[in-house]
């Protein structure tokens, strides 16, 4: 007798099961990187509303190095100012956006990595975590040493201001280069993240990169020279020191995900074309 269903039950759709081996489709790919973009988004949003309950303790601490260099030079005419009546606004806005990018980086950064694992083997995966642990330590590691940096980049630049002039700066382009520098540190020290995650996905062996190191090192003198707000030769070596050493640490791990993966590689497979294998 055949199965009569029940009425005022609709028929809803078997769930798609995930495929064993990370294989997706296109639709796939795509709508899991909407979710994922709007996980990250809506974090951001979340902290940057609790970012904008604090706004008053944000602008201080990052004014501070500004008021530092007002204290060390009394006789310089220099202050911070609002020129127009939405100033105020609009900086507590873009505060609360930079801060809210920042302490959710956690989760969005997560995200980005999240959405490259399912193309990874189980091993791979596990060489690779530990390393890819330690972006949300660099990423804020790299913005922490942004603000070190920040007020000797203000003493030089300051410093060219010619001898009775004044510099009266606005608030939204003083807070607009301080974010940007802080941002670019940060960003700058994700850089060895995404190359162990092209040697992880097969794009780079390590092979390439320790044969690139002389091009690596001009490319990162070069993004160093180019992302920085400031002209000065020390801030520019100051993130590309860091970037050089991060670079090379990259390559160890990658080193070790190719060897295993040489390891774990069917000897049948290194037979050439007129052998005949052991199959």
């Amino acid at each position: 007798m055949p199965r009569v269903a029940r009425p005022g039950r609709p028929h809803l759709p078997k769930r798609r099961e995930r495929d064993p081996e990370g294989r997706m489709s296109l639709g796939d790919h795509l709508r899991e990187f909407r979710r994922r973009v709007l996980i990250a988004a809506g974090t951001v949003v979340v902290a940057a509303v609790a970012a904008g309950l604090n706004y008053e303790r944000i602008f201080n601490f990052l004014s501070a190095p500004f008021n530092d260099y007002k204290v060390a030079n009394p006789q310089s005419d220099i202050s911070l100012n609002f020129g127009e009546a939405t100033s105020a606004f609009s900086n507590l806005i873009t505060l609360s956006v930079f801060v809210g990018v920042i302490a959710s980086s956690p989760v969005w950064l997560y995200q980005v990595w999240a959405f490259i694992v399912p193309g990874l083997t189980k091993k791979e995966k596990r060489i690779s975590l530990a390393f890819i642990a330690a972006t949300v330590p660099l990423f804020l590691g790299g913005c922490w040493l942004g603000y070190i940096v920040l007020p000797q980049s203000l003493q030089l630049l300051y410093g060219f201001s010619p001898e009775g002039t004044s510099n009266i700066q606005q608030v939204s382009a003083y807070f607009s280069f301080v974010t940007r520098f802080i941002l670019v540190f940060g960003g700058g020290f994700l850089f060895p993240v995404f190359l162990v995650a092209f040697n992880a996905v097969g794009i780079l062996s390590a092979d390439k990169m320790i044969r690139g190191w002389r091009v690596a090192v001009v490319l990162i003198f070069v993004f160093a020279a180019v992302a920085t707000p400031t002209a000065d030769p020390m801030t520019m070596f100051l993130l590309a020191a860091p970037l050089m050493l991060l670079y090379f640490m990259a390559y160890g791990v990658a080193r070790l995900i190719d060897r295993r993966r040489a390891k774990d590689r069917p000897d049948w497979l290194e037979t050439s074309d007129d052998e005949a294998s052991a199959l």
